[in-house]
């Protein structure tokens, strides 16, 4: 420290130390009328000086979360003149109190003392900044002249401001100091002591008691008012002082008894599990309990009373008064629309779109004897409980019966099957049931097949002695001419290859095998997470199949025309009574009829604000509202700004245009509403670890959680986004909140951005944002840098998808057809997509039906207008599509390269011709007149002007046409 510091520090006796802790109690807290700059941070004191001063001496009782205040820089800015002091001291700092030494040039006057000062980021992506460092700016002559001076005047602390309402530490993060809470804990020696809290002091800490707690003191009583038919949220702090808590137990009683429960002891899991937690408070810490009090809508206004009692397993039970006075007047939404009430915790607990009803364009299941219909598809099953038959339309996917094999080295065991039974018949889902025996084993099978073709799998094997067994496997013999293509398992999409071997690695778990017409999906499941194997989602392999990674997959072609699939799992002992499960699932493809002409019509604009009137009235139909953005600045959260949205909704509906948003599950602003209840069930929902990231989050949040996405907003304020857990009950409180947003906003749909759940939570969401907004459309996005084949990952949820734009990381001109028509254009699996990475390869993009959204990247003068005007003057939507790979295709060309799509209408059809070649070629058109109603000798072939995309040209039906290599052609034939 510096030389005079002997002299001053005799002034910082414990005694005046304690005094200025106690001072801190006269100090208010508020908020500023404008935000200061940001680099000076969140916080600072207000400081009054009353007199003309070479130095003044200030104590800040600041009360700080932060165990480091003394590695962070300290700033002082002249009120009067906006300029930053020079001749600053820091003659103590700790998390308590600070204390100053500081050159006033202003006198009388006031100055602001900036504490947590730190490094903005621009932009977007990952905040890797942080706090200024103590930067010591005193001139040396300054200081020299401090040591004569037995005693400074002192500054007073007026009062302190945090930046912004949302930056705020007050009441609930204003610390105890150590003094004052030894002091209490002297005068309540107890185990554990209870503070009830009102919803509007969510309780924000663990490690530190409030100030608040020490003044108010512990409490055996709550008062709460709350209106008829509100779910009413309060809470309970608990902490643990004299002890640790094990295992606390909550239990209600009184005349409101069953009004009432508590979040974090237990629920409704996101599978519609009821589950229990065990809630643990360690020594010294506290832990916040969250309630819902569900008041009935018909109850009379007055006076309620119950009680809660907290019951740890190795303390004596406490139990605390609650009265709650409900007013005449009725809430209508249960106070959803304010997010202040803390009403919107009981969707945590929704099992809304969890029955087994149908949704569009879905219908109910058929069954006739062993065989199940759903759209478009047909599976019989065997008696072993296995598909024989698999039919996508009319053509067969199977080349025999699937087969379970477990083999010993005498050969596959014979099972003997009894004929399967048919558990549970509903719309949505059928459930059949088969036992088999053989030697010393006997198997149960388990088939459950839903509305939208997905078939659940599960065989629990159980040896009646020890066994020796040499594999375990499962056996899928396709038709040949059905295996045309694959993706998975560590292969992109495109053509079969003849032979493919496959073991346990990387973040895969299934693969698709078909053609465009016939494909069937199969998922090895068993693990403990079955969405997309995407991002930070790699879970341990299914064990069953796994087998310590002798397990894996062949596919070969084989004799009778067939393609074998075996998923084998190898050797291994089973000990007598064992049981061994094994669970896979299999979708046939595709999952709903292809339709172009809703695609043809359905155009989208994604940019990053509200489309201008240009783009609606180039023909844009569906808008895409990203996170980020001035209507959805906070990702994963569109409660805050609803106003906003409503007035977008409100406009685009009255032009006949579709409003998305972007919303999904992965991580989580650190705006949300309900983040202090989240919190309180530790690593549940929001994910723990380091913590670390924007200076919010370390200020408030501390540690055990995960920094994700930062972004600046625009017009100010910062969005910085943390980790959610995965599978948990925030899933219910996304499919409930969407039906919420379905109804208020309303929104139109959803754009996904790589998902992390699974398929039965988008089967909800779908369900629920169909029976408040029929007709309301969902897009999926992925990046093909974090998983090989997006289209397989995602082919479970391709049933409630609308339309899907895989392009992100995604080589357009390296890409060969067969990747093209299997990875991205949707098309095998009943879907239509678009093109992303750099505005994608228009000419082979339209060979496929696909172009670039409006406004991705480019201005408006650019593509797609000019083709979505070429769409409109020829009729798309009103054509049929053919494309190259359909065997009745009427337009073909001698160049094996150059492919050819016909978009044919009655009298005239257009041509989508694109080169793969990497040399210019003259390719021949091979058109067959007949099949397209038109007479060659009167057909002309033109080429119309499209901007970018092509000049004007014109042939001949026997001229060769010159195609670039990477471009081709939209010709028109009439």
């Amino acid at each position: 420290m510096w030389a005079f510091r002997g002299r001053l520090g005799g002034l910082l006796t414990t005694s005046l130390l304690t005094a200025t802790a106690a001072m801190a109690a006269d100090v208010p807290y508020g908020v500023a009328d404008k935000p200061w700059a940001e680099e000076l941070g969140n916080h600072r004191a207000v400081v009054r000086v009353d007199q003309k001063a070479e130095a003044v001496l200030v104590r800040i009782p600041w009360r700080r979360r932060d165990y480091d205040a003394d590695k962070k820089d300290i700033i002082v800015i002249d009120a009067a003149t906006g300029n930053r002091i020079v001749n600053v001291a820091r003659l103590s700092v700790d998390r308590e109190v600070g204390v100053l030494a500081f050159e006033p040039p202003t006198a009388p006057g006031e100055y602001f003392v900036y504490y947590l000062p730190y490094q903005p980021q621009p932009g977007w992506g990952g905040y890797d900044r942080g706090y200024f460092s103590p930067n010591d700016t005193a001139q040396p002559a300054w200081r020299q002249r401090l040591p004569g001076r037995s005693r400074l005047p002192q500054a007073k602390v007026l009062r302190f401001e945090a930046r912004t309402e949302f930056d705020s530490f007050y009441p609930m993060e204003v610390v105890a100091t150590t003094e004052e809470t030894r002091q209490f804990l002297q005068k309540n020696p107890q185990p554990y002591l209870l503070f009830p809290e009102d919803r509007r002091y969510p309780i924000r800490m663990t490690d530190d008691l409030p100030r608040r707690w020490i003044s108010g003191g512990p409490s055996l009583q709550f008062h709460g008012e709350a209106m008829r038919n509100e779910y009413y949220a309060f809470q309970v702090g608990v902490y643990a002082a004299g002890q640790a808590l094990d295992d606390i137990e909550v239990g209600f009683s009184g005349d409101c008894a069953n009004w009432l429960k508590c979040f974090n002891v237990g629920g409704i899991g996101w599978d519609g599990r009821p589950f229990r937690k065990t809630v643990n408070v360690p020594q010294g810490k506290v832990q916040a309990l969250w309630f819902g009090v569900d008041v009935p809508g018909n109850v009379k206004a007055g006076e309620y009373r119950g009680t809660v009692t907290l019951r740890p397993r190795n303390a004596v039970a406490t139990t605390v008064a609650l009265t709650f006075n409900i007013l005449p007047t009725a809430l209508g939404d249960r106070g959803d629309s304010e997010l202040w009430r803390y009403s919107r915790l009981r969707w945590l607990d929704s099992t809304l779109g969890s029955d087994d009803d149908v949704v569009a364009p879905y219908t109910p299941l058929q069954v006739k004897g062993q065989t199940v219909i759903c759209l478009g598809r047909t599976v019989g099953f065997a008696r072993s409980g296995l598909p024989e038959s698999l039919c996508a339309g009319d053509t067969e996917i199977l080349a025999g019966p699937m087969q379970f094999v477990v083999e010993t080295e005498s050969g596959p065991i014979t099972l003997s099957a009894a004929a399967p039974r048919l558990t549970k018949q509903a719309a949505g889902v059928v459930v059949w049931e088969a036992s088999s025996t053989g030697g010393p084993l006997s198997v149960r099978t388990v088939a459950t097949m839903e509305f939208d073709g997905h078939i659940g799998f599960t065989f629990r094997i159980n040896a009646k002695q020890p066994l020796k067994v040499k594999d375990i496997r499962l056996e899928i013999p396709l038709r040949r001419d059905a295996a045309t293509y694959m993706m998975g398992i560590g292969r992109a999409g495109g053509y079969r290859p003849a032979e493919y071997t496959w073991k346990w690695q990387g973040p895969y778990d299934s693969f698709w095998i078909g053609d465009v017409h016939a494909g069937l999906h199969c998922e090895f499941r068993g693990g403990s997470y079955h969405g997309p194997l995407l991002n930070l989602y790699h879970p341990a392999p299914p064990a069953s199949w796994h087998n310590g990674g002798q397990g894996g997959v062949t596919i070969a072609n084989a004799t009778d025309n067939q393609a074998l699939v075996r998923a084998f799992s190898g050797p291994r002992d089973l000990a007598a009574g064992q049981d061994l499960t094994f669970e896979f699932a299999l979708l046939v493809t595709p999952v709903k009829p292809l339709d172009p002409t809703q695609h043809f019509r359905e155009r989208y604009y994604h940019g990053g604000a509200a489309p201008k009137d240009e783009a609606i009235a180039a023909g844009v139909k569906l808008v895409n509202i990203h996170h980020a953005t001035p209507t959805n600045p906070y990702i994963n959260y569109p409660f805050i700004t609803v106003d906003r949205m409503q007035a977008l909704a409100k406009s685009l509906h009255e032009k006949g245009v579709k409003l998305k948003i972007y919303y999904t599950l992965r991580e989580l602003t650190s705006r949300v509403g309900e983040l202090w209840a989240l919190r309180s069930l530790g690593d549940e929902i929001l994910a723990g670890g380091g913590g670390g990231g924007f200076p919010w989050l370390r200020e408030h949040l501390l540690g055990g959680y995960t920094p994700q996405w930062y972004t600046v907003i625009e017009g100010g304020g910062v969005d910085a986004a943390i980790l959610n857990s995965g599978a948990s009950r925030w899933y219910n409180y996304y499919v409930e909140s969407l039906g919420w947003l379905s109804r208020n906003i309303p929104i139109d749909g959803l754009y996904l951005d790589d998902v992390s759940y699974d398929r039965t939570i988008l089967k909800r969401m779908r369900k629920v944002m169909e029976r408040e907004r029929p007709g309301c459309r969902i897009d999926l996005h992925s990046n093909t840098g974090f998983s090989i084949g997006p289209a397989n990952q995602y082919a479970e949820f391709f049933p409630y998808v609308d339309s899907i734009w895989f392009g992100e990381s995604f080589d357009y001109e390296a890409m060969p057809p067969d990747q093209w028509l299997v990875e991205v254009s949707g098309i095998p699996f009943g879907l239509m997509g678009e093109m992303l990475m750099n505005d994608g390869n228009p000419w082979r993009g339209m060979v496929y039906g696909m172009t670039r959204r409006h406004s991705w990247n480019d201005p408006l003068t650019r593509l797609p207008v000019p083709l979505w005007n070429l769409w409109d003057e020829f009729g798309i939507a009103e054509a049929r599509m053919i494309g190259y790979w359909e065997k009745n295709c009427p337009i073909r060309t001698d160049q094996p390269n150059v492919l050819a799509t016909a978009y044919v209408r009655k009298g005239k059809t257009l041509i989508a011709l694109a080169s793969w070649e990497k040399q210019k070629v003259q390719c021949q058109m091979k058109i067959d007149w007949k099949a397209l109603g038109l007479d060659p000798a009167k057909a002309s072939l033109v080429a119309p002007a499209v901007g970018e995309f092509q000049e004007s040209r014109s042939w001949k039906p026997a001229d060769p046409i010159p195609v670039d290599p990477g471009r081709g052609w939209l010709i028109l034939v009439q």
